[in-house]
């Protein structure tokens, strides 16, 4: 019975040795395979840097004429995905002065560097704020047996802020070249040397537009049924064309539509997203129509590190637009100058003078300008616009001498109304609010007003709206009632009296 025991065992000690040995020869394939295909550092390593969109400056890779060994294009996406990866976590690594990531994209020497330099800006309470914009690699030298490179980075533009005790002391943009020395190792290609040859400030050089011949007389639009959510789900081709037909019957020539960041899938924006728009934009030409497109609606981070995302999806929506025949201006975003207390006025202006430059540089022929607010935040950026342009909801009575106050401000440049109107709610939330009289007595005295001092203008907006999303105007009942009735147009398609005041006759 002893005997039988000690077999029994003897069996159960060999099955568990097998089964164990076959679980660790399962995973060691497992990781080969892993290895094989490609894997992500980000998960193989565990770092704290994600596989993701997160830094996507502008890269022009001059033709490859390198010494050495040839490098295919799989090498090269390699070594360019981990170039950029570097660069994002030494940004991250300066701005939080720790050093989570460097290990992964620097070999020991170079960051030794970087240890000692976050080290020391760490005791002077010191963080660096940056990021780069654009960069232009040469390959130099591919080693024989594949494990070294040589990169020589010309021109790479790079925005910096500096605080000390965290007071910004220093804000500039330099351009500098770089020559890098690259390791292959664990498979990963890691910066062995990163030495910066020279520098320089950068001046951005973008042609002005000429707007003398521009004639605006436009609406800001969405659909009646799908106000910020145009591109949505509910898209429609037939609801939007005859929406244009009506815009262009009522004598006006301009429809200003809004592309939401977020919506519009970010950096990686989203293909269904721009056929929409284009459908959309091949309506408003076969009506006869202009269109101002508003860009980064719904986006209000601004950190420095979100730059280069913001300038890949403005690039990919300019580029793409930029030859449309319905296109007559570029809107970097509407009402900007909302952000200033939340968000710091400094990071705003200098966030809006980085994108200027990046549709500017994309698209030489149409205008650019920002959708200011108010009158009183118009002038900001005055000589990077080509079109300077306000929002209007005050005292119609104020309006004129502001605008003769701009015009000595700015003289030389055309001014757009590019918002304007007024609610004729007055029901239970605001029972003393205007009437549709009083709303039409008001489009009859703007156009007056905007005739006089031969302004451009967009009004807002053509219908009146069922649904106001909260992120538009919050959850409160009373602004989400005002809102829903700025419109020419009722819920139920009837046209207000203010309809004939849409444009000057």
């Amino acid at each position: 019975m002893v005997g039988l025991n000690k077999n029994i065992l003897r069996s159960i000690i060999i099955l568990s040795y097998i089964m164990i040995t076959a679980l660790i020869l399962s995973g060691i394939s497992a990781l080969f395979s892993y290895l094989n295909t490609g894997a992500d550092r980000s998960s193989m390593l565990h770092t704290e840097i994600q596989k993701v969109a997160q830094y996507t400056p502008k890269l022009t890779w001059t033709p490859i004429q390198n010494e050495g060994r040839h490098m295919d294009n799989q090498n090269l996406t390699a070594l360019q995905n981990d170039y950029l990866d570097a660069w994002y976590v030494k940004h991250i690594a300066y701005k939080t002065n720790k050093t989570a990531g460097i290990k992964d994209y620097y070999t020991d020497s170079a960051r030794r560097h970087l240890y000692d330099f976050i080290a020391l800006n760490k005791a002077e309470n010191i963080t660096i704020d940056a990021t780069t914009l654009s960069h232009n690699p040469t390959l130099d030298f591919f080693s024989e047996d594949g494990q070294l490179a040589v990169i020589t980075d010309r021109d790479v533009v790079e925005y910096k802020r500096v605080f000390k005790d965290h007071k910004l002391v220093l804000e500039t943009t330099e351009t500098a070249t770089y020559k890098i020395v690259f390791l292959l190792e664990d498979g990963f290609w890691r910066i062995r040397h990163l030495v910066k040859e020279n520098q320089a400030t950068f001046k951005a050089e973008t042609s002005k537009v000429e707007t003398k011949s521009l004639s605006i007389k436009g609406i800001n639009y969405y659909p009646k049924d799908t106000p910020w959510n145009m591109f949505g789900d509910e898209f429609s081709i037939e609801i939007i064309a005859n929406d244009f037909k009506i815009i262009k019957q009522a004598g006006l020539n301009t429809v200003r539509l809004f592309v939401q960041y977020a919506d519009f899938g970010k950096a990686e924006v989203k293909p269904e997203k721009l056929e929409k728009l284009k459908q959309t934009l091949d309506l408003a030409e076969a009506a006869h129509l202009k269109v101002v497109l508003t860009l980064f609606d719904f986006y209000g981070d601004y950190s420095v590190l979100d730059w280069s995302l913001n300038q890949r999806h403005a690039s990919i929506i300019v580029n793409t637009f930029k030859n449309h025949n319905a296109i007559v201006a570029w809107d970097i975003k509407n009402e900007p100058n909302l952000d200033f207390e939340s968000r710091g006025k400094s990071n705003v202006v200098a966030w809006l003078d980085a994108m200027i430059h990046v549709v500017k540089s994309t698209d030489t022929i149409h205008p650019v300008t920002i959708g200011w607010s108010n009158v009183a935040s118009a002038s900001i950026l005055k000589d990077k616009v080509d079109l300077v342009s306000f929002h209007y909801y005050e005292d119609l009575d104020a309006l004129d001498q502001a605008i003769k106050t701009l015009k000595k401000k700015i003289p030389n440049k055309k001014l757009v109304l590019q918002e304007y109107g007024i609610s004729s709610y007055n029901g239970i939330w605001k029972p003393f609010g205007s009437s549709e009289e009083d709303q039409a007595n008001y489009h009859k005295k703007i156009q007056d007003i905007i005739a006089k001092n031969d302004l451009e203008f967009m009004s807002w907006t053509l219908y009146d709206f069922t649904e106001i999303p909260k992120e538009v105007v919050g959850r409160l009942p009373w602004r989400k009632n005002i809102q829903e009735h700025f419109g020419f147009i009722r819920q139920n398609g009837d046209r207000k009296p203010a309809f004939k005041h849409m444009a000057k006759p």
